[in-house]
């Protein structure tokens, strides 16, 4: 392992920290006017397009492994789990803000903590259980001004929030089995096979020819967004080679205070672009809690040198 060098391993994590925050607002703004299914086809195929020629060129892809008895059957799964996240997560944002959508998912690294600790035989400590109720705690004080009307003349917006649920257990999902299949094959090898298997699923549901009216801003998004995933991902490895992956994960914990900033600016200047949620003390609060308590979380003790040393996937929301 290389040694640690914050002042290499923070920019990167930082890098990754914005394209993450600023992912659901450009994709809400694309999505005013393109649907969900296009916006996601894109995405896989412009990543697709990009990541293949990439690794093809450098002849690093092995995909024959993904195929083999022992790992199809995770492989599968893996591919599933992050193609309905890439989905849910867009169709959410046509019903809630993107602040919200943030903290909702994040969800989705604890409830990868918890099945790994109940099915993969990894330890949870106390600290990292705090860290979970302080997540629970947090999402309930976020939404504070909105648990009331969640049941009456809030059905879009509650549709919008079971969205971004499906997301964080997709999400969940892709990350467990992604843990299983790491032992025999590299990330980079599951993520092209998923950018693939996307562009080809989600073709039909797509319609391509709808981004001709696209303006030149909205062109512009659609760049962005297809570019996110592959910068995200490549800050985010480059940042665990410099600098121990818990200072990375209390680091990625910013995002969703980032977007909620970002959107609160966004708006303040151009109101006709996106909403923002409604905040008050208590929801900053909330969002606060659930910072906290997802780094709590993410962040593990010292372990023995004895056992392999922990995945640290978990912490990608790969939306």
């Amino acid at each position: 392992m290389a040694q640690s060098n914050w002042k290499i391993g923070l920019p990167l994590a930082l890098v990754t920290v914005f394209m993450w925050a600023a992912l659901p607002i450009a994709l809400k703004g694309l999505l005013e006017h393109v649907s969900p299914e296009t916006a996601t086809w894109y995405r896989f195929a412009g990543a697709a397009l990009l990541a293949g020629a990439y690794y093809g060129q450098s002849r690093q892809l092995k995909l024959g492994a993904l195929f083999g008895r022992a790992l199809l059957p995770f492989t599968l799964l893996a591919v599933l789990g992050l193609l309905v996240n890439y989905l849910t997560y867009a169709s959410g944002l046509d019903y809630i803000t993107p602040g919200a959508a943030q903290i909702v998912i994040q969800l989705a690294p604890l409830l990868l903590l918890i099945s790994s600790v109940l099915w993969l035989g990894e330890r949870f400590s106390p600290r990292q259980w705090c860290g979970v109720a302080m997540v629970v705690t947090g999402l309930l004080l976020f939404f504070n001004q909105r648990l009331g009307n969640l049941t009456d003349g809030g059905e879009n917006y509650l549709l919008g929030l079971g969205y971004i649920l499906v997301a964080a257990v997709a999400w969940a999902v892709y990350g467990f089995f992604q843990k299983k299949i790491l032992c025999r094959a590299t990330p980079q090898d599951l993520l092209v096979l998923i950018y693939i298997a996307g562009t080809l699923c989600f073709l039909p549901m797509a319609d391509p020819l709808a981004v001709t009216h696209l303006s030149g801003l909205e062109w512009a998004l659609l760049a962005f967004l297809t570019a996110n995933t592959l910068i995200a991902y490549g800050a985010f490895s480059k940042a665990l080679v410099h600098w121990e992956a818990s200072s990375v994960s209390a680091t990625l914990s910013l995002v969703p205070v980032i977007t909620l900033l970002l959107s609160t600016l966004i708006s303040a200047t151009w109101p006709d672009y996106i909403a923002v949620e409604p905040l008050n003390w208590i929801s900053w609060s909330g969002a606060g809690a659930v910072v906290a308590g997802s780094a709590l979380a993410a962040i593990t003790g010292p372990r023995r040198r004895s056992g392999p040393a922990p995945d640290t996937k978990e912490n990608l929301l790969t939306n």
